[in-house]
């Protein structure tokens, strides 16, 4: 079978290292087991964000309200509020995956191991969108991104790309 003629090649998607972020986190909330998995809260502490456009703190009170599918895998639903270097606010949401063996489950609850466990080991992405009012942000409003996320000691950690 031949490809579509109204697919076109537009070339590959390039990115370009936007920001690292880390989310400390709070002790956990579980919600227990509903009708589509575990529903767990992770909400944030506080942290850091920094690249070379903007960087900042991670304000407390947002989180992810994570659902553990039945086979494992995690399905990221991010909120968070940045607070940049010069006080401007930006609302971050996030969708994403966690997928890693069930070997590693054991690894990952311990949370004197869980940072120590090689992010090779799993798939941890995320699609990172940003809502802004401030002018000298307001790019960030067209901005798509993808992340790739890992454990770190009391929290997660996020390098984040600009789809460009």
């Amino acid at each position: 079978m031949s490809p579509d003629p109204r697919v076109k090649d537009v070339g590959a998607i390039a990115t370009e290292h936007l920001l690292d972020l880390v989310v400390d986190l709070a002790p956990r909330l579980d919600f227990g087991a509903g009708p589509f998995g575990r529903r767990t809260l992770f909400g944030a502490a506080g942290g850091t964000f920094h690249g070379l456009r903007l960087r900042g703190e991670v304000l407390a009170g947002g989180g992810d309200w994570a659902l553990f599918r039945p086979d494992g895998a995690m399905a990221l639903d991010v909120r968070l509020t940045l607070r940049t270097h010069d006080g401007a606010l930006v609302h971050m949401t996030y969708g994403g995956r966690w997928v890693f063996p069930p070997e590693l489950r054991a690894e990952l609850a311990d949370p004197r191991r869980r940072h120590h466990v090689d992010p090779g080991r799993y798939y941890f992405r995320t699609t990172p969108l940003f809502e802004t009012g401030a002018e000298r942000y307001s790019w960030l409003n067209d901005v798509v991104a993808v992340g790739s996320g890992y454990l770190v000691d009391g929290g997660i950690a996020y390098r984040v790309a600009q789809v460009a």
